[in-house]
């Protein structure tokens, strides 16, 4: 059997439900480090939706100009890139993300207007959607300097008034209510947010920015797209034909601590590696 398709152990072959992860073997623990460490390198964000990470230098403009491209992260990647591109190349000619948006500029191409509302900007969302999410965080902005400031006092709101811990997505997503493009539900991977999380908060990366100190990188989950979903599947990370839901995301997570304790989303690294050495072009 090729070294990329070692299986895990009969006994990991469970359910969502029993919830007990797989133990990765020694030699799949070896593989998928070293995948990792190919590809969690600067030309990783070539062609990537994290290119977008150093556009700008302002921290305020970083993190907003990232959370408009994952938002939009889905799809075909060179068509999303392109609105992502078109955006920015916009907001650029108003001092930037954060001034375009606060000056309340983004409403010269996406506003409300009966002409503008129903027109589709990327996929099934409208210009008006995308104008939503514009106004949302333009009173995220006028509450804050940057949105991390924003996400880390709600978050560090609701976790002195929860008894049990608040998913730091689910602090996002509740920032954004009126918003069709941010993802919502208790029950949704959350890939989108997810990978904005690992890029704020993973350290000593040269991809991730790791702008938040004030979270934990061994609490993130792991961005569960299709792809990482299909070869996780295939390694037999995760039991077959397993649903692109939240239970699953976490699931995976905790396979992923077993390789990194302190880092378990390294593995999406590991996971698109193993998808280009598998399927070259």
């Amino acid at each position: 059997m090729p070294e990329n398709k070692t299986p895990v152990s009969r006994t990991a072959r469970t359910s969502l439900t029993a919830g007990n992860p797989p133990v990765v073997p020694a030699a799949l623990k070896k593989k998928l480090s070293a995948l990792a460490a190919k590809y969690e390198t600067e030309s990783f964000t070539d062609n990537d939706p994290s290119r977008v990470l150093r556009r700008y230098t302002a921290t305020g403009d970083i993190e907003t100009a990232s959370f408009i491209g994952a938002m939009l992260a889905f799809g075909r990647r060179d068509q999303f890139l392109a609105k992502t591109d078109f955006i920015l190349d916009t907001s650029d000619g108003y001092g930037g993300p954060v001034e375009w948006i606060l000056s309340k500029k983004y409403s010269l191409v996406f506003n409300g207007k009966k002409t503008c509302a129903d027109r589709k900007f990327y996929r099934f969302y409208s210009y008006e959607d995308m104008g939503k999410l514009f106004r949302a965080l333009g009173k995220i902005l006028e509450k804050e300097p940057t949105p991390g400031e924003f996400f880390k006092k709600e978050f560090m709101k609701m976790k002195d008034n929860q008894p049990q811990p608040v998913p730091l997505a689910s602090v996002i997503s509740s920032a954004f209510p009126d918003c069709p493009i941010v993802p919502q539900g208790k029950n949704t991977a959350n890939k989108r947010i997810n990978m904005f999380l690992r890029w704020m908060v993973r350290k000593n990366s040269p991809v991730d920015l790791g702008l938040w100190d004030w979270y934990d990188p061994a609490s993130l989950v792991i961005p569960l797209d299709t792809h990482v979903l299909q070869e996780a599947e295939r390694l037999g990370l995760i039991p077959p034909k397993s649903p692109g839901t939240l239970k699953t995301a976490l699931y995976l997570t905790e396979v992923f601590r077993q390789i990194w304790p302190d880092d378990p989303c390294r593995g999406d690294f590991a996971l698109f590696g193993l998808g280009v050495d598998t399927n070259p072009e």
